[in-house]
């Protein structure tokens, strides 16, 4: 049966239930579950904290929990009835939970141990409370500890101050304000500023004496000692060491361990030290042998010292090791520590045997109780405590102490007839007067328990010893009568008896015949002689005779003999109950003596204080006994007495025995007559105040004026409980009078020398503590109207005394303190003083700190819900009186400058937050009836409007964050209730007062904007709280800023035509709102801007003042963090609301509204869509790609959409800075010239903008021409610096400015020396793709093609992206994703390498051009990137692959060049074509031929270390060739099927005939390098491939060359082309052919990676590359232009442009020396990672060298750390084939020296004298015979040629792109033209081999399709220049970068096979209708 629960009933989860039941509800333990309904052991119910999913539980997981509900309804409250302590641990343990977790996470470990610590320790606590078997005062206790670390955990983790009230949680709705602000402010000033202790101690411990040879044991003394006073400030700790230097009672640690207490701060200084003294108990000398003397003496034996400001850090000092030393001569030893102090080293010395005191100190703050709480287990084990010496800085009531201090000073003894000095030992006996020995009253020190005896060490040889040993004697008092001490004075002999022998004593009694004990002081007592045997236990034989020198009993000349000898000791007594003042005896024994009495009063005021204290009560009694006596002879003598007494305990040292007085009156005052006695003297001082002269004594009497209305009160009281309440009348009219004097006196004007407001001034400040005196007589009303009439009477003229009128509103406080004031009655009576007052002062602004404390006291009486008639009479009193000072107040405070100093900033900030808690206080209190009014009382508007400006601003004060430190959001939370609900009471005086025709703009700005401020409030931000903080507080106080949004939107709808003032001056602040996550926020905001856009465009007919405000806010705003993606959804909303207004227009103005308004919000929806990426890539710590791209993305948006100019370079600036942090220079340049363009070479002046000062825009270009080119020079981008230098040479010159021109010349000079000096890395590409909803919009399933780090490979990069895009997948395939992909919630990143295409190929393809300069050419101003990737088209045939492998080729074209202004820009057209077989095979032949060159070059011009490279090259061509490598082209290519059927074929099947050709004269011409360099171990496999070739030229129908063939040698212009792993094809586009810079020869991989290979092992590596698995060392000299692979090379042709690249390591040949091991270990890079100029030349005979063309790169410097000198010589690369030359390098000097590298030079003749010289015989010095100039270009491709090869070869160039080198197509004939014209001049000499000198022949230029020979000037192009595409777009390079476009442009070399090639590039040619437009307009010009 279901049973309904209809009274709430609430439970606590025992036992987390996991919900798997129908309909069950998971549970965790801890949870407080409500219950609904209950059936069978079940409940049905929900979880407080998610209270919308209900479900059922186990009744048995969980228990019953006392609990209250409270604000029934939606934001209901369950309070436990638990202790509110309990429910606070509970709730804090649970939200630190979550937080310990994140520490660890956030691997912040330390403070997570921390925090696990106290949550144990809190668990554990709360334990004890729940058991609830604690005490009261142990539940204090611990509860005391629990608030400490709940508040120390909440500071820790950054949560807010709690605010408390003995130790429980404060609702801040039960306390007034004021009370809240001060217990925030007194927590938080507790947790800020410690209160430093008052008191004191200082822990030591002794561990042990390290020293090497004690044998005896030892006595340790310590005690502290005050160097300035020269005195011990402490008793001695004492403690015993056993042989071995170790404490001889370790099982008893306060035998080793003390506590010294009772320290001043005043006591904490440098001149304080611990003193250790160290006495050995043992033999006379340390040296004597054992057996010498049996008898043990105290010796002294060392000290140590150390001063206590070393422990003043706080730092424990453990193991603290001190040195021991002792004194030279044994008679310094009572002053050794001074001298150690004064570090008079030639007093003392280290011991003998070096030894070392092990010590632990530390210093403990606090009171005694305090200490033992907190170090509890000190206490627990045990620990002496050392006092003080004397009395503490403040003495306690009940303090009992009778201690007598004595000092064995010095002694003088003579020698008694020895021929040495006595050995004296003193020994000391307290003697009672029955004459036996006291026991166990002589106390060495603590640590020590007291004895009966006590020996003094033994000085040697020394008839005057000092000992300075102090004693405390703890003689009971009835002990003290009659007791005296004895001295005995024995010589110790060194004899072998060792015997003691008596030979004087002195004594000294402790009490004087009349009472006093001994007085302080050093006394010289007499030494008696007697004899060894004399009997002293009869003490009546010596105690008659003289025991001082002072004193004498006669003539007695026994005593005279004695005085010769003398025993010096210091007393010094501390006692509680004994006296040394006579005056004090003779007072107490007044009876005695009646005629003393005037005396003995008058000398009651020279008596110390602490004598008095001492016999308080005794005292008090003798003055009233007197007083009752004779009233009329002692009245006011003992009234000055008492007087005397009372302002004694005014002394902060006897300040505690006030209680002691208290308690008198209460208790033993008996003087029923008294009060009238002392009422008329009292009334006798008042009345002569006005007239006496000096008034120190009656400000004495008016000080003390609260006890004696006590003695008057109580003195009434005891008469009237004797009498039965005679004479009442008489009393009050006493009393009256009394008041009516001190009136009179009051109402009088100091006058002259102002001694009179001084007793004013003391009579006020004692006032108000007699208040609660009277009111034991009086009735309250009584009390207040005689107070009210006495304050009244003060002067309130303003120019009196300031210190009187800050003592005037002290005594008011302390009226507003005291118990009167906490009545109603009383206090509506003297409220109207108290305000008069603080008006008075407010309006001053005087004493403000104590105007604030009586407010806040005045306040703290007022409960919040009172709704008592008296407290609404209070609130309209000072609502009248005050709120308008207040507000005054506040703002005058708040506008000051804050104080520097701490201290006084503090005091600042009490007073500004006390006044703020006044006036919130108030507001709170204040109800409809109070704010009608207070708007009532305004008689004009002018008042309301100033009124409602002021209250407006103070509240906009009080929301500043500053107002209050950062953890009171309780705080924060109260004052905001306070405000919005004022201000919606004075919203409906704004809309009544002040609008239509009594609008006033200033009163509803200040409104709004109070409003906005308000809600955008950090502590209203719910979504970041935590989810109970956030419950909490909306339980409480529900939303604020939902509710004051809706007050925004209504008074926005009220203010009708008046909204034009606030367009656009408003749209800024309510974005700002709009921003704020909060649905309902929004919902009511939003719609205004549609609101502002409509009144806009009635107003102007458009709304752009709307749309720039709205943009620019925007802007800053998401900037800052605000916003998320919500917001754009929900103001993309706004659309649709566009629909029901406009019917209120026209129809045109309709359609134009609606058009606009859409346009705008589609404008401002996709700048969020980039704000809200750049604010989150923002976030991220390290600058990436991201953060580049999102700011170029927005950067472009301001610039193409929003034409902003100032917003665009505001992030050109940020960009910058993106770049700058990341070393992004040469991108920071290129961003930096986009303002750069902005600006013209005008005198026009620039303001202060950013980082900019005010200057003209010259000057600004300048710096920013200067900046750039700095940044081009780091980035190594030196050809656009160069461009940048002329430009601002040519300003410098048009102003004459020769100095500046000077300094860019020589820069620009610089420049071109780095591009042919530097090495400069090539970058590699790589194509990235975004796919997925989850990146960034500027991302989202775009493609980008990215420039690579230095030394960047894809594996690099590939891993870089992803830590970029943690949570990105890898796509591992090259493949075209589907929408799938497009449209998944996921990141999807598909990464690949890409080939550069150079723009233009004309300085590539020129010849001579050093490869230094060509490189940048080959990498810069990228617009277009190509890959490749293999595949059969068709049936593929098995027996011939080659006839069905196609290339995919495609090519990517991006909207702007790299680089750029960015690392990556998008890909904007992509293009697909596919290569024939035909054309693979092609490009596989070219680029095989042009490594074959590069490899015979090097050899030849012995680059290479090692011939292996080549072997191995030629070996796997020559073998795969034989096994059917060039017949598979021949049978599938050459067949007639196929030229049949492909009749459109015919120029290509021609192009791979000559290919084919050309590969065997290369082969040739390598065989005879080989044949010259290769070792005689090789020489088998040299013969075989000679064989072998043979086998393959006749496989090839080539029998002999032909004598005429028109094909010239294999020529290298610029020597060895590098190998490149990421080269690209140039055979089918010109585009892409280009030269790349020559490699080092050792910089090539080993031997076995050139065996042969088949044709179908190549095929099948094709697959492996497609998905990333190839090796890049197979790369090296893998010259294919695709992946598609041919038999003429042994090694996989790798795709270059898959998904992956990793390197594998490639083998060196085992040949390599160790000296070229770095270069070696160069070879085992891929090209890429190689560096460009790492070239070592192998030195060669003089006639070993040739003359070669290109000299740039001779000039390089060499990277190699390992060659010598000689070796790093430059040996230029040969221009010409040959196997020896008979030139050498025009830049090389006859000394050997390098010749730096000219500048590229300017455009030469038309042919050097060089290129036309017929056979020329070798010199016999084999110098070139033009041997003083230097080789210009060549301007045709015809070269040398060497006799008996081929006349005629292709011009080589290098293609560089991802991992492919390949030969041009620049061939001088073609290979079905071999018949050709020859010049006859040129006709070569058939030779079948080479012979060493080449003859350079020169051979006319062929023709082509009929063309004439043409040729035409060779030309250099400047470093930089800006090449047009034709039929495509433009480069787009910066108009900064641009070289003005002379008439004439130079001419580009010819290229031969240009016709040929045009077929070929057809396919993969761009096709663009015309010129591009750039993506971002300029301002200065359009390119």
């Amino acid at each position: 049966m279901i049973a309904f629960i209809y009274s709430v009933s609430f439970f606590t989860v025992i036992a987390s239930f996991r919900g798997t039941v129908p309909y069950g509800l998971s549970l965790e333990i801890g949870d407080t579950v409500q219950i609904l309904e209950k059936c069978d052991g079940w409940y049905r119910g929900f979880a407080l904290k998610n209270p919308n999913i209900k479900g059922i539980f186990p009744s048995s997981y969980v228990h019953l929990k006392n609990a209250c509900v409270k604000n029934k309804g939606q934001f209901e409250m369950v309070i436990p009835t638990e202790d509110s302590v309990i429910t606070e641990m509970t709730s804090t343990l649970r939200d630190w939970g979550t937080m310990w977790k994140q520490l660890y996470v956030r691997n912040e470990g330390d403070l997570f141990h921390r925090l696990w610590h106290i949550m144990n320790e809190i668990l554990d606590l709360r334990r004890q409370v729940l058991v609830g078997h604690l005490t009261h005062d142990r539940m204090k206790d611990v509860k005391r500890h629990i608030t400490a670390r709940l508040d120390w955990g909440n500071e820790q983790l950054g949560l807010d101050l709690v605010p408390r009230k003995e130790y429980a949680m404060v609702d801040p709705e039960d306390i007034s304000i004021t009370e809240l602000y001060r217990l925030m402010e007194h927590r938080h000033r507790k947790k800020d500023t410690p209160v430093q202790a008052s008191s004191h101690h200082l822990f030591v411990q002794m561990k042990s004496l390290m020293c090497s040879n004690l044998g005896e044991e030892l006595e340790v003394i310590f005690s502290l000692f005050d160097s300035k006073e020269n005195r011990p400030i402490s008793e001695r700790f004492f403690l015993r060491l056993n042989r071995n230097g170790l404490p001889k009672a370790p099982d008893k640690p306060e035998r080793h361990c003390s506590l010294f207490v009772d320290l001043g701060s005043s006591d904490l200084r440098k001149d304080i030290y611990i003193t250790v003294h160290i006495i050995r108990i043992g033999r006379m000398g340390a040296g004597e042998k054992k057996n010498a003397c049996s008898v043990q003496y105290r010796r002294p034996f060392g000290c140590a010292v150390l001063s206590i400001a070393d422990l003043l850090t706080g730092e424990t000092k453990d193991d603290l090791i001190l040195k021991v030393y002792m004194c030279n001569t044994e008679s310094e030893w009572y002053q050794i520590h001074e001298n150690i102090i004064k570090k008079l080293n030639a007093r003392y010395n280290l011991t003998g045997s070096n030894a070392g005191l092990a010590v632990s100190l530390q210093l403990l703050h606090g009171d005694i109780e305090q200490i033992r709480r907190e170090y509890s287990s000190v206490f627990s084990h045990g620990v002496s405590i050392t006092r003080k010496l004397g009395f503490s800085n403040i003495i306690m009531p009940g303090e009992m102490r009778n201690d007598l201090y004595i000092t064995i000073e010095r002694g003088e003894f003579e020698k008694g007839g020895k021929s040495v000095a006595r050995n004296v030992e003193v020994t000391m006996f307290i003697v009672d007067s029955s004459g036996q020995t006291l026991k166990d009253f002589i106390s060495f020190g603590s640590g020590e328990p007291p004895a009966s005896e006590y020996h003094s060490f033994v000085l040697y040889h020394n008839n005057s010893p000092r000992w300075s040993e102090l004693l405390k004697l703890p003689i009971p008092v009835d002990k003290f009568r009659g007791a005296h001490i004895r001295f005995e004075f024995r010589h110790c002999s060194t004899k072998e008896k060792g015997e003691k022998k008596l030979f004087g004593f002195s004594f000294v009694p402790l009490m004087q015949e009349d009472g006093r004990t001994l007085p302080d002081g050093t006394h010289e007592l007499i030494v008696h002689k007697c004899e060894e045997n004399t009997n002293l236990q009869d003490t009546t034989r010596y105690l008659k005779l003289p025991f001082s020198k002072g004193i004498f009993l006669g003539n007695n000349n026994q005593a005279m003999k004695a005085t010769k000898e003398s025993f010096c000791i210091t007393s010094f007594l501390c006692s509680t109950k004994l006296t040394q003042n006579g005056d004090m005896l003779d007072l107490l024994k007044w009876r005695t003596h009646p005629d003393k009495i005037t005396g003995c009063l008058s000398k009651l005021k020279e008596i110390d204080g602490s004598e008095i204290v001492k016999f308080l009560q005794d005292t008090l009694d003798t003055l009233f006994g007197i007083l009752d006596e004779n009233s009329q002879k002692y009245g006011s003598k003992v009234f000055d007495s008492l007087v005397h007494i009372i302002n004694l305990l005014q002394d902060s040292k006897f300040h505690h025995f006030k209680p002691v007085m208290d308690t008198y009156i209460e208790s033993h005052f008996a003087g029923a007559l008294a009060y009238r006695d002392l009422i008329k003297v009292l009334k006798w001082y008042v009345d002569r105040i006005t007239e006496a002269e000096r008034q120190e004594h009656i400000q004495e009497v008016l000080k003390a004026q609260e006890y004696i209305f006590k003695y008057i009160v109580q003195s009434r009281r005891l008469f009237s409980l004797a009498t039965g309440g005679q004479n009442e009348e008489e009393f009050r009219c006493c009393i009256q009078e009394l008041l009516m004097s001190v009136r009179f006196f009051l109402s009088q004007e100091s006058k002259g020398s102002g001694a009179l407001s001084q007793s004013q001034a003391v009579f006020l400040s004692s006032f108000p503590a007699v208040y609660s005196e009277l009111l034991k007589l009086f009735d309250v009303r009584e009390v207040a109207n005689l107070v009210q009439d006495t304050l009244g009477s003060l002067p309130t003229i303003l120019h009196v005394d300031d210190s009187l009128q800050a003592i005037k509103l002290q005594c008011i406080g302390k009226t507003v303190e005291s118990q009167l004031y906490t009545n109603p009655d009383s206090r509506y009576i003297l409220l109207p003083v108290v305000l008069h007052h603080l008006h008075i002062h407010l309006q001053e602004q005087k004493d403000l700190i104590m105007c604030a404390r009586i407010l806040s006291n005045v306040f703290c009486l007022i409960k919040k819900n009172s709704s008592e008639k008296s407290v609404l009479e209070e609130i309209d009193v000072i609502v009248t009186s005050l709120l308008d000072i207040l507000l005054r107040t506040i703002l005058e405070i708040t506008s000051r400058p804050q104080p520097s100093s701490s201290a006084m900033r503090f005091q600042f900030q009490d007073v500004t937050g006390e006044f703020v808690a006044c006036l919130l206080s108030l507001l709170r209190q204040m109800t409809d009836r109070h704010y009608q009014q207070l708007l009532d009382s305004f008689s004009t508007k002018e008042e309301l409007r100033d009124f409602l400006l002021q209250i407006f601003t103070v509240f906009r004060i009080l929301i500043r964050p500053e107002m209050f430190p950062k953890d009171w959001t309780v705080m924060r939370l109260v004052a905001n209730n306070v405000i919005i609900t004022t201000v919606l009471y004075l919203s409906d005086a704004l809309r009544k007062n002040f609008l239509n025709e009594n609008f006033d703009y200033k009163i509803w700005d200040s409104y709004f904007y109070l409003a906005v401020i308000f809600i955008n409030q950090l502590c209203l931000q719910l979504e970041m709280f935590t989810p109970s903080k956030k419950k909490k507080v909306l339980e409480k106080y529900g939303d604020m800023r939902v509710t004051m949004g809706c007050e925004i939107f209504s008074m926005w709808q009220n203010l009708g035509e008046h909204k034009l003032h606030f367009i656009p001056a408003l749209i800024g602040p309510f974005l700002e709102v709009t921003l704020i996550p909060q649905p309902d926020l929004r919902n009511v905001m939003i719609p205004i801007f549609h609101d502002m856009m409509d009144w806009e465009q009635r107003r102007s007919g458009n709304f752009k003042q709307v749309e720039a405000k709205l943009i620019d806010k925007l802007d800053s705003l998401m900037s800052e963090g605000k916003g998320d993606e919500t917001y754009r959804e929900l103001f993309n909303s706004i659309i649709p609301l566009f629909g029901p207004y406009p019917s209120l227009l026209k129809k045109i103005e309709r359609e134009t509204w609606r058009e606009s308004g859409v346009s705008l919000i589609a404008t401002v929806t996709r700048l969020m869509e980039r704000l809200l990426d750049y604010r989150d890539c923002m976030k991220m710590g390290e600058v990436d790609g991201k953060k580049i791209g999102c700011t170029v993305s927005l950067l472009n948006f301001y610039k193409t959409e929003l034409n902003k100019e100032e917003m665009y370079i505001r992030y050109i600036h940020k960009l910058y800075d993106l770049h700058l942090k990341a070393q992004n220079f040469t991108e920071a340049a290129y961003t930096l010239l986009l303002y750069d363009e902005l600006l013209e070479w005008s005198d026009r002046p620039l303001r202060e903008f950013l980082t900019y000062p005010m200057q003209t825009e010259w000057q600004r270009k300048e710096h920013l021409h200067l900046t750039i080119i700095q940044n081009f020079d780091r980035g190594k981008c030196w050809e656009n610096g160069i461009i940048l230098c002329r430009k601002i040479a040519e300003q410098y010159e048009s102003y004459y400015d020769y100095r500046n021109l000077s300094k860019m010349r020589m820069m620009e000079a610089s420049l071109y020396d780095k591009i042919m000096d530097q090495q400069r890395l090539e970058p590699e590409f790589f194509r990235v793709g975004f796919y997925g909803k989850k990146f960034p919009f500027f991302l989202r399933n775009k493609e980008f093609v990215c420039r690579g780090h230095d030394y960047e490979r894809l594996e690099a990069f590939q891993q870089r992206m992803l830590n970029e895009f943690p949570h990105a997948i890898a796509m591992q395939h090259a493949n075209q994703p589907d929408e799938t992909i497009f449209q998944a919630e996921a990141q999807y990143l598909q990464i690949y390498a890409v080939t550069p295409i150079p723009e233009s190929q004309e300085v590539l393809q020129r010849e001579g051009v050093p490869d230094n300069i060509k490189s940048f050419y080959k990498v810069n101003h990228i617009w277009k990137f190509r890959y490749d990737r293999p595949f059969h088209k068709g049936t593929k045939d098995k027996e011939n692959e080659f006839k069905s492998l196609w290339v995919e080729r495609t090519s990517l074209y991006l909207v702007q060049s790299l680089p750029g202004i960015s690392r990556w820009f998008e890909v904007e057209k992509r293009e697909v074509v596919e290569m024939s077989p035909l054309e693979n095979a092609i490009e596989v032949l070219e680029n095989k031929n042009q490594q074959l060159k590069t490899l015979i070059s090097q050899c030849q011009t012995r680059q290479m270390q090692n011939i292996n490279p080549l072997t191995m090259c030629l070996n796997g061509v020559i073998d795969a060739a034989v096994n059917g490598g060039v017949s598979r082209y021949q049978e599938a290519f050459f067949v007639k099927e196929y030229i049949l059927s492909h009749p459109e074929d015919g120029e290509k099947i021609a192009r791979l005939r000559e290919l084919m050709l050309e590969q065997a004269q290369i082969l040739e011409f390598g065989l005879a390098v080989h044949e010259k360099f290769v070792p005689q171990d090789m020489r088998p496999l040299h013969k075989k491939l000679v064989d072998q070739f043979f086998v393959m030229k006749s496989s090839l129908g080539i029998q002999e060359f032909s004598a005429c063939m028109q094909a010239s040698p294999i020529h290298f212009p610029n020597g060895s082309p590098r190998v490149c792993r990421n080269s690209a094809p140039a055979s089918v586009s010109p585009d892409g052919t280009r030269v790349i810079p020559r490699r080092s020869p050792l910089s090539y991989p080993a031997v076995n990676r050139y065996s042969s290979s088949s044709l179908s092992s190549q095929a099948s590596a094709e697959v492996s590359n497609i998905t990333g698995q190839s090796e890049s060392s197979d790369e090296v000299f893998n010259m294919q232009p695709s992946p598609s692979t041919s038999s003429l090379s042994s090694t996989h042709s790798a795709s270059p442009n898959v998904t992956s690249s990793a390197p594998s390591s490639a083998r060196a040949s085992p040949l390599l020396s160790d000296k070229h091991k770095h270069s070696r270990e160069n070879a085992c890079l891929s090209p890429r990672e190689r560096p460009c100029s790492a070239i070592y030349p192998t030195p060669v005979e003089p006639s070993q060298r040739m003359l070669f063309n290109h000299i740039g790169d001779g000039a390089l410097p060499r990277s190699d750390p390992n060659l010598s000198a000689p070796e790093k010589a430059v040996n230029p690369t040969p221009s010409s084939w040959s196997l020896d030359s008979g030139k050498e390098a025009k830049n090389m000097s006859d000394s050997g020296k390098l010749i730096s590298p000219p500048v590229p030079p300017r455009p030469t003749q038309t042919a050097s004298p060089a290129r036309h010289t017929t056979s020329i015989s070798p010199s016999p010095a084999g110098r070139s015979p033009l041997k003083g100039s230097v080789q210009s270009f060549t301007p045709s491709p015809v070269e040398y040629h060497s006799p008996g090869l081929i006349s005629n070869s292709p011009v080589l160039s290098g293609s560089y792109s991802s991992g492919i080198s390949s030969l041009s197509r620049c061939s001088t004939s073609e290979t079905s033209g071999f018949e050709n014209q020859v010049n006859e001049q040129s006709a070569p000499v058939p030779v079948p081999v080479p012979v060493p000198v080449p003859v350079p022949v020169p051979v006319p230029v062929p023709t082509y399709g009929g063309e004439e020979p043409v040729r035409k000037e060779s030309k250099t192009p400047p470093p930089y220049s800006v090449y047009e595409r034709t039929l495509r777009r433009p480069v787009p390079l910066p108009h900064s970068l641009s070289i003005p476009v002379t008439p004439e442009p130079p001419a580009l070399p010819p290229k031969p096979l240009a016709a040929r090639s045009s077929h070929l590039e057809n396919g993969a040619r761009r096709t663009d209708p015309g010129p591009r437009p750039r993506p971002l307009p300029r301002k200065v010009s359009q390119l």
